[in-house]
């Protein structure tokens, strides 16, 4: 099977969101072809170039988000008439109905323009050779503004002004910038058997094109949902931009939900979300990210080795961890039991991080002055930041190992890594109940209420003074863990889903023989096995191509003949 792997700021690149689940992906389905369609999202990306690639890898073909050159392509009339009346309904789509989250997706009469006006772009953009000129043009600007002063425009739009113009219509050209690639033809995107998009918003987007010129089945992986990560955090701009802005997200979301044929998720809050932003139940699965679990194997079957009177929090160091209230919390187990201590294992997240670790290190010496077992020992204080890679905690592993009990704190939470760590390593848990925490510990743990030091410290005494407990809840985890979140289920999982995909769509692609005449039945269920298929004088081309297709051959296979007596 060949696969159009479609990304955005990540994968192949050496840094980058989602880089190594893509990877892990990749060399985990050897038995298939993969050709990589990425989006890069900055000039150091760039610059930092591509990580080692697997030999199933056969295309790698990039275009940078962060810049866009002049393509010199000059319009003439009929083209800009073109333009205006695609962008002209594209704008409109974002300045009419309510917002998606409201009622499950945008009204249909709204999402039909929408969908219509980006297909008529994507179209003008192949006829012409880009959109890049028109989408700077004054004729967009005007069009924009016509949307944001027609009756029945929200009030937001209305007030817009020259500034929040200029600053939407630059957002939509560089949304729109895949418009203009040249993915699409035959030897492309049309090409391969599926696209799968490992994020929603822009890295979808060349899916729906794929779909759209050469049917191309879609599957869309969201393990942040895209469309919640722009209202988290597009929270600064103008209240016209930040309303026109969601508009757009919301739309190309809806239309990138409906035209998928799965969407998958990590966990059951994204799946939630994308629901309510216009998936179709139907079409929706979660399948939890996998992660390597042979680093944890050692601790994990030795559970013993941890301290018994050790609490550890591991994690980066920031705000959203709350660990003003893990300190709360450990001051009142510490009345109860004096011997008890507190690893905190982990490094500061930027500039504001490091000034949260700079507080709670404050905090700590306030709620715990150094304490001495005796006249003449020295002070040590019961709490300890740590991190990393030092001689005490060479690995994560050891990290975790350090306690009988690991503890997150956290006030906000998607999928919780650390957790999943804890419990590869045997670990008893005690967690907030926040983000996919119930969904990922399934009763292999505690939980309690976010921002309550006193629950906290609760369940943490429970499990200190209950070494039986803490071992089963440990084992179970290790169970549950291994079960639903190594790679190996990932991977396992995304294969069915791909034949699954595959089966429901008919074979789009026609042999051809020497002579460019096609050969029916000539692309039989094998052709999709590993193995020497392939002889000459036989080409493969999209369904509809003309025998004088030019490019290399495509997974030609050879006829199979009919068996005698058949």
């Amino acid at each position: 099977m060949r696969i159009g792997l479609l990304t955005e700021g990540g994968y192949p690149y050496v840094s980058g969101d989602a880089r190594l689940w893509c990877d892990r992906l990749v060399r985990g389905l050897e038995q298939h072809e993969f050709d990589i369609y990425a989006l890069s999202g900055s000039e150091s990306q760039e610059d930092e170039g591509w990580g080692p690639l697997p030999p199933q890898v056969s295309r790698v073909r990039t275009a940078p988000l962060w810049t866009a050159e002049d393509d010199g392509v000059v319009y003439g009339r009929r083209a800009r008439r073109r333009f205006a009346e695609c962008y002209g309904e594209l704008a409109t789509s974002l300045c009419h109905g309510g917002p998606p989250e409201a009622s499950g997706g945008p009204p249909a009469t709204e999402a039909d323009r929408f969908a219509s006006a980006l297909y008529g772009l994507a179209e003008l953009a192949r006829d012409e050779g880009g959109l890049a000129g028109a989408l700077r043009s004054e004729a967009a600007i005007r069009a924009l503004e016509r949307a944001c002063r027609a009756p029945g425009a929200p009030g937001a739009a209305r007030e817009a002004r020259v500034p929040e113009l200029l600053a939407v219509a630059g957002h939509l050209e560089r949304a729109l910038r895949p418009l203009s690639l040249d993915w699409y033809e035959d030897e492309g995107l049309g090409s391969v058997d599926l696209c799968h998009a490992a994020s929603g918003g822009l890295a979808a987007l060349p899916g729906l094109l794929a779909r759209h010129f050469a049917g191309v089945p879609l599957l869309v992986t969201e393990y942040g949902v895209r469309l919640r990560t722009h209202y988290l955090t597009a929270t600064q701009a103008a209240p016209a931009v930040r309303a026109l802005l969601a508009a757009f997200h919301g739309r190309l979301a809806a239309e990138t939900y409906g035209r998928a044929a799965i969407v998958t998720s990590g966990n059951a809050h994204a799946r939630r979300w994308q629901e309510r932003c216009g998936a179709d139940h139907a079409t929706l699965r979660t399948v939890h990210p996998g992660m390597d679990a042979s680093a944890f194997t050692e601790v994990g079957e030795s559970p013993e080795c941890a301290d018994p009177d050790t609490l550890v929090w591991v994690g980066r160091v920031e705000p959203a961890k709350d660990l003003v209230s893990l300190l709360h919390a450990f001051a009142e187990i510490r009345k109860e039991e004096p011997k008890t201590r507190l690893r905190i294992v982990g490094a500061p997240a930027g500039p504001e991080g490091a000034a949260y670790l700079g507080h709670c290190k404050a905090l700590a010496a306030q709620l715990f002055p150094d304490e001495a077992e005796g006249p003449h020992a020295v002070g040590e204080n019961p709490v300890s930041f740590e991190e990393r890679g030092g001689p005490e905690l060479p690995t994560l592993a050891d990290a975790y190992a350090a306690g009988a009990v690991t503890v997150l704190s956290s006030v906000v939470e998607g999928f919780p890594i650390g957790l999943i760590e804890a419990m590869f390593c045997g670990r008893a848990t005690v967690s907030t109940d926040v983000g996919a925490v119930v969904e990922v510990i399934g009763g292999t743990g505690l939980v309690v209420p976010p921002r309550n030091p006193r629950a906290l410290a609760d369940a943490c005494l429970a499990l200190l003074r209950d070494p039986e407990r803490r071992a089963r809840l440990g084992a179970a985890a290790r169970a549950r863990a291994l079960e639903l979140f190594t790679a190996e289920q990932n991977i396992t999982a995304f294969h069915g889903i791909y034949l699954d995909i595959v089966s429901r769509n008919p074979v789009r692609r026609v042999v051809l023989d020497g002579t460019g005449e096609p050969l029916p039945f000539a692309a039989p269920a094998e052709s999709h096995v590993p193995g020497s298929w392939t002889e000459r004088g036989v080409r493969v081309v999209a369904r509809g191509g003309p025998g004088w297709a030019a490019g290399p051959p495509v997974g030609a296979t050879a006829p199979i003949a009919a068996a005698e007596g058949a």
